[in-house]
């Protein structure tokens, strides 16, 4: 049995701000699937509703801010170089509420992708610091887009480390995970341990490049 069966997330509001792009909408379609409800935000409101139709199952599309104020858990699924403003942006909307922060600091040259150094540590680390009155817990870095989105592909198979300081918040996102069929939550440790998670995906982009697959992980031995 999955530590993370005893945690209900049956009646969570899950909110993905970036919800236009690929990782944010292959998100909100499996956990709309999953039968959660299911809100995707966008700095055009217009832009949001439209994705929210596409993805259909039931989500629905709202500007960043009211589908922050909305949801009860927000996935930050957006590019690094906007990450910062928009959480500031966001701080009140977002004041006691879990942050789930997947965004991956990444640079792309001709030999391909690599990690950026983050004056906070982290992507997630800098989110905790943007918002002081919000729970942040890191997860879904490494999970490919391409299969969120795949409609014949019923389950995705990989496992999701989550990371974070409140064992009550990362307990609740291993749960969300799990409820996305062939998914995993393993706890990977406290927040300050996001950096090499958050740049392995440098690492998954090299392999898929090289073997023209959609690579994922796996943690053996739990």
């Amino acid at each position: 049995m999955s530590e993370n069966q005893t945690v209900s997330v049956a009646s969570l509001r899950v909110g993905v701000l970036g919800g236009t792009g690929d990782q944010g909408r292959g998100l909100a379609r499996r956990f709309a699937l999953a039968g959660l409800t299911v809100t995707v935000g966008s700095r055009d409101a217009a832009r949001a509703a439209a994705a929210a139709a596409e993805i259909g199952h039931g989500v629905h599309g709202a500007s960043n801010a009211d589908c922050a104020a909305d949801s009860d858990v927000v996935i930050a699924a957006v590019p690094w170089d906007g990450h910062r403003v928009l959480l500031e942006s966001l701080r009140d909307q977002l004041v006691g509420k879990i942050l789930v922060d997947c965004v991956n600091p990444l640079g792309f040259d001709k030999q391909g992708a690599f990690a950026l150094r983050v004056e906070e540590g982290s992507a997630a680390e800098q989110a905790a610091q943007v918002l002081p009155d919000s729970i942040v817990v890191g997860a879904f870095h490494n999970v490919s887009a391409q299969l969120l989105l795949d409609e014949e592909l019923a389950s995705v198979d990989t496992d999701v480390l989550v990371l974070g300081d409140v064992r009550a918040a990362t307990d609740t996102v291993q749960a969300l995970v799990d409820v996305i069929p062939g998914m995993r939550g393993i706890y990977g440790g406290r927040l300050r341990n996001c950096a090499q998670v958050e740049a392995l995906t440098a690492n998954l982009i090299s392999v898929n490049r090289r073997y023209k697959a959609h690579a994922g992980i796996r943690i053996t031995d739990v």
